[in-house]
C-alpha cells in the first residue's frame, strides 16, 4: 500500500505540472502577435496536454486502489469526500484546458491574456485543499 501511496504521489505531482505549465503557454499563446510563434504555443499545448493526461488517469486509478485497500477508513471520512468534491473540480479543469487546446489549434480562441493569467491560479488553489485535507483530515 505504500508503493501505491508513493505511485499516487508522483503522478499527482506530475499531472500538476502540466496544469500548471498548460495555462501559461495558453497565457503566452494569447499575448503573441507572431503567427508562426502562435502556431508554435498552439504545438507545445497540444502535445504537453497530450502528455499529461495519462497521468490524470493513473492518479485516478491509483486512488480508487487506495480506497479499495481500506474502504471502512476512506468512505467514511468527512474530509475525503471534501477531497473528492475538488478532485472531480480538478477533472473539470483538465478537461476545460483541453478544450482551449484545442480553440486555440483551430484559432478560434477569445480569451485575454488576462483571463488565462485568472484560468492559471485555480490549480493553485485545489492543491492547497487537497494537500491540506489529505494531511490534516480535519473532518
Amino acid at each position: 500500500m505504500l508503493v501505491m501511496k508513493a505511485l499516487h504521489i508522483i503522478f499527482v505531482v506530475c499531472w500538476f505540472a502540466g496544469l500548471f505549465y498548460l495555462p501559461r503557454i495558453l497565457v503566452n499563446h494569447a499575448e503573441c502577435e507572431h503567427p508562426r510563434t502562435r502556431d508554435r504555443l498552439a504545438q507545445m499545448a497540444r502535445r504537453l496536454y497530450r502528455f499529461v493526461t495519462p497521468f490524470l488517469y493513473i492518479v485516478v486509478a491509483l486512488g480508487i486502489g487506495l480506497v479499495a485497500s481500506n474502504p471502512g477508513y476512506y468512505l467514511h471520512a468527512g474530509w475525503f469526500w471534501v477531497k473528492m468534491g475538488c478532485m472531480a473540480a480538478l477533472i473539470a479543469y483538465h478537461v476545460q484546458c483541453g478544450r482551449y487546446v484545442r480553440a486555440i489549434i483551430e484559432s478560434r480562441d477569445s480569451h485575454s491574456p488576462r483571463f488565462y493569467r485568472f484560468f492559471n491560479e485555480v490549480p493553485v488553489l485545489f492543491l492547497f485543499a487537497m494537500v491540506f485535507l489529505a494531511v490534516l483530515k480535519p473532518f
